[in-house]
């Protein structure tokens, strides 16, 4: 057992860590990049034929709650035994990729296939974020308010998506805005690797493997009720 003094230095050390400033800002990034990409492909995939729009962003988002719902569990039990850093990598990692991907083709079947890339990347930024907010306030009561900022910085970051999609499509391309997406992407992606550490302790505690699997639980409720 824990003894009351060691107790205390856990508190203790996390009410010295800092505010997660830096992850704030590659959450804000990320979302910068991926709230457009979507809607953006189904208004250039609409031009000449707008009675395909809807069928395909339906297929597209049943793809990306199929995808969340289906790994929500194992990203949070993986990130209470592995850390989270290397999914946060990988959820980061895959967007980029997508935005470029979708430059490369029209065929629906291929853009469909590519759209679970959102699904891994939205699950696993959906479930870890939370947990490396946990990691970094425990034991400071400020969790509450880590939460409500990155929600913020989410939804500032996804307002101002489809602007700057926006006004790189009317200057140049449809291809060129899903690229310059892209660069934000990689920008982010490169201020996880770079500037965020490893949240999460070596030791690995039963009742600390619970709550990612509770989290991951909620998650994935709140997925397949969208």
């Amino acid at each position: 057992m824990n003894g009351p003094q060691e107790q205390s230095g856990r508190v203790a050390g996390a009410a010295q860590r800092p505010c997660p400033l830096v992850f704030l800002g590659a959450a804000f990034l990320f979302h910068l990049a991926n709230a457009a990409m979507l809607p953006q492909l189904g208004e250039m995939l609409s031009k000449g034929n707008p009675k395909s729009a809807a069928p395909f962003m339906s297929a597209c988002i049943i793809v990306t709650q199929l995808v969340i719902a289906i790994s929500a569990s194992w990203i949070g039990t993986r990130a209470g035994t592995k850390g989270r850093k290397p999914l946060l990598l990988l959820g980061f990692g895959v967007l980029p990729l997508r935005g470029i991907l979708y430059t490369l083709t029209h065929a629906t079947g291929a853009l469909i296939a590519i759209q679970t890339l959102d699904g891994v990347a939205n699950a696993i930024f959906g479930i870890v974020s939370i947990l490396v907010i946990k990691d970094r306030t425990e034991g400071t009561g400020r969790f509450n308010l880590a939460v409500g900022a990155l929600a913020t910085m989410v939804g500032i970051g996804a307002a101002l998506s489809t602007t700057v999609g926006g006004v790189l499509i009317q200057r140049m391309s449809y291809q060129a805005s899903f690229l310059g997406l892209s660069v934000i992407a990689l920008a982010a992606f490169g201020l996880l690797w770079f500037a965020v550490p490893e949240t999460h302790r070596a030791e690995v505690s039963p009742r600390a493997v619970t709550a990612t699997r509770s989290i991951a639980t909620i998650s994935e409720k709140k997925a397949l009720a969208q």
